[in-house]
């Protein structure tokens, strides 16, 4: 039993880790995709400058760079379910063309995300209690 039970973790980190990359190769491209014109019409429409696009990018980039980190992957996931979670939030309340059918993918991008934060919540709370002192 213990052998299944370590081959189905194997076959999970694997798979989690695939998702891992392939929403940090995801949000590396859709952080560049920021800094350009793109978006402009967008963020002017959202209505907090143009700034905010750019950082945007940059918390897309730098969360990117920290889902393929083994030791901060859970954290750089709950910043992206953060991030996309006010992203499909902007979609279907601010943006004029947005609605649901805009706010889909970002949707999707949260369930992803979190999926990773709850498969590497030990090293969200490992790193929590590290930060703060006390044991998890």
């Amino acid at each position: 039993m213990s052998e299944q039970t370590s081959t189905a973790a194997k076959i999970g980190n694997i798979v989690v880790w695939i998702l891992q990359i392939v929403l940090a190769v995801q949000f590396v491209m859709n952080g560049y995709a920021l800094f350009t014109d793109q978006f402009v019409a967008k963020f002017d429409d959202i209505g907090f400058g143009q700034w905010f696009r750019y950082f945007t990018g940059v918390l897309e980039i730098a969360a990117a760079i920290g889902l393929v980190i083994p030791r901060i992957c859970g954290i750089a996931a709950l910043a992206l379910a953060g991030i996309m979670g006010g992203a499909a939030l902007t979609e279907l309340f601010l943006v004029t063309n947005g609605g649901f059918k805009a706010a889909t993918m970002p949707i999707i991008f949260v369930v992803w995300s979190l999926i990773i934060a709850i498969y590497r919540r030990e090293q969200i709370f490992g790193l929590l209690s590290k930060i703060t002192g006390r044991k998890s």
